[in-house]
């Protein structure tokens, strides 16, 4: 699992709206690339009505600037930096045919009522797609060759490194098969989900602090990518099933 998106230290929400479609609206570079290479955020268009902009959903000054568009939907690639990263250390051992669940912070809309009148921002976790993972692109120090550049050239990692040849740097990009979705309809993760499938890194439930929101602690269980199933160890495939069953019934 891996937490993806806009998050609470941006200026911007990825919005879910009244009948569960959303619109994921990835990070921001950590630098202003040069080239044309990256995607900004101005060209950012809707997966809910093709053609239109997501401009609304950006604050203006933030429409020229670069955006990590990272997982990429449309050729299906994730890309993150296992070698020098931490938080994505544990990705290095995922293969082919394992899968990649993006956990996304969605923000309620419409923000106002029917008087125009502001609402408070309702935020939650949710899924908004997997990978399965066919093919990896592993320890990336320069430009890829041409066959790979077929498949994993529209992932961020890639387009950094074109942009900037210091940001051949280590990444490492897992390409989703045929089977490999972004969901029409967001997938809550709520209480009664992680209860069912998921444990903390000693295998412990998780624990909902009377201290802090369902939001905080379901932050602090996903902020760095881990294995939360594995269909190989005992109990765990009914586990898997239930998530997929989850999926199917939310998506």
């Amino acid at each position: 699992m891996a937490n993806v998106g806009a998050n609470a230290s941006h200026a911007f929400n990825s919005p879910i709206f009244e009948d569960g479609t959303f619109e994921f609206i990835t990070i921001p570079e950590d630098r202003d690339l040069p080239g044309e290479h990256v995607v900004r955020y101005g060209q950012l268009t809707s997966f809910n009505n093709p053609g239109l902009s997501l401009r609304d959903y950006v604050p203006k000054r933030l429409w020229d600037f670069p955006t990590h568009n990272d997982p990429e939907f449309e050729t299906f690639t994730y890309g993150d930096n296992c070698e020098t990263s931490p938080r994505a250390a544990s990705l290095k051992r995922m293969i082919a045919g394992d899968f990649i669940f993006f956990l996304a912070r969605l923000t309620r809309q419409p923000a106002k009522d029917k008087s125009g009148n502001g609402l408070p921002l309702q935020h939650g976790f949710y899924f908004v797609g997997f990978l399965e993972i066919e093919s990896v692109l592993r320890d990336v120090t320069r430009r890829p060759s041409e066959t790979e550049m077929r498949r994993y050239g529209a992932n961020a990692h890639v387009l950094r490194g074109l942009s900037d040849e210091t940001l051949w740097d280590r990444f490492w990009v897992f390409a989703g098969s045929p089977y490999s979705r972004r969901f029409r309809k967001a997938v809550p993760l709520t209480r009664e989900l992680a209860a069912q499938v998921f444990s903390s890194a000693d295998g412990s439930p998780w624990k909902w602090d009377a201290g802090r929101s369902d939001l905080q602690v379901i932050g602090s269980y996903t902020r760095s990518c881990r294995c939360v199933i594995d269909p190989s160890l005992p109990g765990q495939a009914d586990k898997a099933a239930k998530m997929w069953s989850w999926v199917a019934e939310h998506s």
